[in-house]
């Protein structure tokens, strides 16, 4: 030991503890960070390999109303180096007045609308695959519930083994198939009818691309783990119109 240096053996145990730690997970996250440039001032720099719904699912939005505050008339409309509105343009005084006055006459209507005994308006009424139209994306224990109340991302965590096979929980398209959203590991995300969007996250390995019509049950990735979580699992989100609802509403 050289005793000149006292901060030997602290470097060397940090060295050992930085080595022990490197390629103990199987869902590597990517090194973006959530928001991209100009994030704080309520805008976001495309990059390379964005999409839209990743976009939009990374910063909570509805992938529709993303697409109509920067004008876009397709999804696939982005490129590297754009910068994308995250909230609705300011309107003109002419459009606020025009709005106020449309939306007066149409007030008594949509309270008529808002008042049926559909729920209309509730969260998880949006039309679409209903509850028994569902599946389970894997199979196992729910080993973390939903919670509207987490920061961050807001979903269940499915227990199960490395390699365990992750299934569509109903008939959809391929909208995201990366690794680029921070804290998502390997992630597919799905377009389902009705306004619904779901997510399955710390994948090992996944099995579909961008595009790509899937069916309910048809497997779209591997089961792998999440850096910062304990045991193999599944990360499953289910969103409505760009909210998050809990996903045992819907699964049979």
């Amino acid at each position: 030991m050289d005793r000149g240096n006292p901060l030997t053996p602290l470097v060397l145990v940090a060295a050992l503890l930085t080595a022990g730690c490197a390629g103990d997970h199987l869902a590597p996250v990517s090194e973006r960070s959530r928001g991209g440039a100009g994030a704080g001032s309520g805008y976001y720099e495309v990059r390379r390999g964005d999409t839209l719904y990743g976009i939009a699912w990374d910063h909570g939005l509805d992938h529709r109303k993303l697409a109509r505050w920067n004008d876009l008339d397709s999804p696939d409309r982005i490129y590297a180096g754009q910068r994308l509105r995250l909230s609705p343009p300011p309107t003109t005084g002419s459009s606020s007045r025009q709005r106020a006055s449309s939306g007066t006459s149409a007030s008594s209507g949509q309270q008529r609308a808002s008042s049926r005994g559909s729920g209309a308006g509730t969260e998880g009424a949006a039309s679409g695959p209903g509850p028994d139209e569902w599946r389970w994306p894997t199979e196992g224990e729910v080993v973390k519930s939903f919670s509207a109340e987490a920061d961050g991302k807001q979903g269940i965590s499915i227990g199960g083994e490395a390699g365990q096979s992750i299934r569509a929980a109903a008939d959809g398209e391929v909208v995201y198939s990366g690794a680029g959203l921070v804290g998502y590991g390997n992630l597919v995300i799905l377009k389902h009818s009705g306004n619904f969007l779901t997510a399955y996250g710390y994948n090992r390995r996944l099995l579909v691309e961008e595009g790509q019509r899937v069916s309910a049950g048809e497997a779209i990735a591997e089961m792998g783990s999440a850096i910062g979580e304990d045991g193999t699992r599944l990360h499953f989100e289910l969103r409505s119109d760009g909210r998050p609802v809990d996903p045992l509403r819907y699964l049979p």
